[in-house]
């Protein structure tokens, strides 16, 4: 069994189980206890997590995720760390992943193609604008939910992965999608994660991946020097402005790519309302800077048995051979050039081969040389401070590459390098750097009362990137779903990535009752002390039994069961054996002397009504006559009340009556 199974991580987390695994994290679904919800938690794998510089990293990528709130991306909740383990909380998706989905599939509609690919760079449109590149983009990170809607996952922690990846065979999965700079281990921006999303909706729109390869390595530099098919020599199908759309996407060079997600939506916006647009500027694009022939490599195999064919001819040869004809020396004149130009093409790949396989190697691994430099870190430090350090004057050069405001600096301090620490540099000894801006204050508002939705709103209308943690209680004076208050009070000064805590109501908690046994009590006394439990009594059911008329012979909640305050029971009263036959007795009344006129004569027989009648005194005389009925041995009270019009009622005569 899985040792974190059933593990309660900062007493909030429940872990339930495993639902997934990759090369740096296993993922589990939890319980958040907290705001009773599941989620999915992902666990850094225990020799990363002993790795302190991974995990520092991994802490600010992640934390800088979490600002990220857009429905094409999975939201990360908490970032968090229990003893030696290091993990992020994320939303739990219902879905498969992209990969996935297109297994199952298989050929997907170009149509199909559009929904998803448009979604996805939605969500990059969103992450890049907040300074965040995914670095990884690939069908396994991407989720596609049960509604047809897709989602980007795994942000920041792709970063981390591509920092330290070498091109091995492990690192095949992600390969296949990697852009030409990332391959070259250079700087990378919104661009690669552009070239990424391009590959992968050339693999949806043709069922297969541009380039394929026996090796991580292999894969990669035909990223460098190869030109894939194009959609519509796979697919026929592939509209002609979509294909272009896949290959400015693919293009390897950067000035010729999408700049923005923005750019590439705005075409894809284009196509999805005119499937027949014409695209020829992207056409002209890559007519620019594509050969007119795809380059491929000379396999080895092919250039050996070239060799040996041209050796055993020369052996062949005789002296008394006939002389040749002029025709056949110019054939054997181009067999040796064709010879010539297949050797040297293939000692020249070779070279190629072996340059590319340096650089590759020198961008992705840390293997040290003579003229190899460690990168320094220089978060935390002015741009003049990191400029003498001893570890950068007359290696590094500090390029500043933009400013944003981060609460965790001060102002002028460097928040985000790249290469990151630790990273090994010949060449390009650049660090580019983003610098801490003035951190932005303002005040925050009083979102007391509000719904929690519209004051989340509110609050994201300051654009500072905050973000928020929730947590939920009873109240009697706040309604349900309302804002109970915020860490910080309303007027405290925020600023930008600040965590907004706001506990929401759950509305009056409700008492609870513990309903007794009110069996064989008198009705009215049993109805009385239900309603003092806090109870509600509805009306009464009656039914023949051996019990005396009256009493209570059921009741709808069992005994002892708890039940909310307000809980209505009702009760069923006894009518007396079903045996008892009904006796009736008629009674006349007189009306007393001291009325005159109209009067209205009420009879009852204990609490019901048997008789209500308005009486002319001068018409209609002062009796009333009035006819009861009862259970043979039964007696009942009668009161006979008498009242004017507009005016109170009195009882003139009452009496016990016996039915036998």
């Amino acid at each position: 069994m899985d040792q974190y199974i059933g593990k309660m991580l900062d007493n909030r987390y429940e872990i339930l189980e495993l639902i997934g695994s990759g090369g740096m994290a296993n993922v589990y679904k939890a319980k958040c206890h907290r705001l009773n919800r599941l989620v999915a938690i992902k666990i850094l794998k225990s020799d990363l997590a002993e790795d302190a510089e991974f995990r520092r990293r991994f802490r600010d990528e992640s934390q800088a995720v979490a600002m990220l709130s857009h429905p094409n991306i999975v939201s990360v909740y908490d970032v968090s760390r229990d003893g030696d383990l290091e993990y992020i909380v994320m939303e739990l998706i219902d879905g498969i992943t992209l990969k996935q989905y297109m297994e199952r599939r298989g050929l997907m509609d170009w149509r199909e193609s559009l929904h998803f690919i448009m979604q996805i760079m939605r969500g990059l449109s969103h992450a890049h604008s907040r300074g965040i590149i995914h670095r990884d983009i690939k069908p396994q990170n991407i989720m596609v939910l049960r509604d047809g809607s897709v989602k980007v996952a795994d942000f920041g922690i792709a970063c981390l992965a591509n920092s330290g990846q070498t091109l091995t065979q492990e690192a095949l999965g992600s390969v296949h999608y990697i852009s030409p700079e990332q391959a070259r281990g250079d700087r990378t921006d919104a661009r690669s994660d552009i070239y990424s999303a391009g590959v992968v909706l050339y693999e949806m729109l043709t069922g297969r991946l541009p380039f394929e390869g026996n090796s991580a390595v292999s894969v990669a530099i035909q990223h460098l020097s190869s030109v894939p098919l194009s959609p519509r020599d796979i697919n026929a199908k592939v509209p002609e402005a979509l294909e272009l759309i896949c290959m400015k996407a693919m293009n390897p060079d950067l000035e010729k790519r999408y700049a923005t997600a923005d750019a590439m939506l705005e075409d894809l916006e284009k196509f999805r309302k005119n499937p027949s647009v014409n695209m020829d500027y992207i056409r002209t694009s890559l007519a620019e800077t594509t050969n007119d022939e795809p380059t491929r490599f000379i396999p080895s195999d092919e250039v050996n048995s070239a060799v040996k064919r041209a050796k055993k001819e020369k052996e062949k040869g005789r002296k008394d051979m006939p002389a040749l004809t002029d025709e056949e020396l110019e054939d054997q004149k181009k067999t040796k050039k064709k010879m010539a130009i297949i050797i040297g093409c293939f000692a020249a790949a070779l070279l190629v081969v072996l340059l590319i396989f340096k650089v590759i190697m020198g961008g992705f691994n840390s293997n040290t040389g003579k003229d190899s430099y460690e990168v320094p870190n220089v978060l935390g430090k002015t741009v003049e401070e990191a400029g003498t350090m001893d570890t950068v004057k007359d290696i590094f050069t500090i390029t500043v590459i933009g400013y944003r405001a981060d609460s965790k600096y001060e102002t002028g301090q460097i928040i985000e390098q790249d290469p990151a620490a630790g990273k090994i540099r010949k060449e390009n000894r650049v660090i580019n750097v983003y610098v801490c801006s003035e951190n932005t204050s303002n005040q925050m508002p009083d979102v007391k009362g509000y719904d929690a939705q519209e004051a989340t709103v509110m609050l994201k209308n300051l654009h500072l990137s905050l973000s928020f943690d929730t947590s939920e209680q009873f109240s009697d004076t706040v309604a349900a779903g309302k804002v109970i208050s915020t860490t910080p009070t309303a007027g405290a000064s925020i600023a930008e990535g600040d965590t907004i805590y706001m506990v929401i109501s759950k509305g009056p908690e409700k008492k609870t009752v513990t309903v007794p046994s009110f069996m064989d009590m008198n009705v009215d006394e049993a109805a009385a002390q239900a309603q003092k439990l806090g109870l509600s009594v509805g009306s009464y059911k009656y039914e023949f039994s051996d019990k005396d008329s009256g009493k209570v012979i059921g009741q709808s909640v069992e005994t002892n069961a708890t039940v909310e305050e307000g809980t209505a029971i009702v009760f069923t009263v006894s009518k007396g054996p079903e045996s008892a036959k009904p006796v009736t007795v008629t009674k006349t009344y007189t009306i007393p002397e001291n009325y005159t006129v109209v009067v209205t004569v009420t009879v009852m027989q204990d609490k019901t009504a048997v008789l209500e009648k308005t009486l002319d005194l001068a018409k209609d005389g002062r009796t009333v006559t009035c006819t009861f009925t009862g259970a043979n041995g039964t007696t009942a009270q009668i009161y006979v009340n008498v009242g004017i019009s507009g005016g109170n009622s009195d009882t003139v005569q009452s009496e016990t009556i016996k039915f036998q």
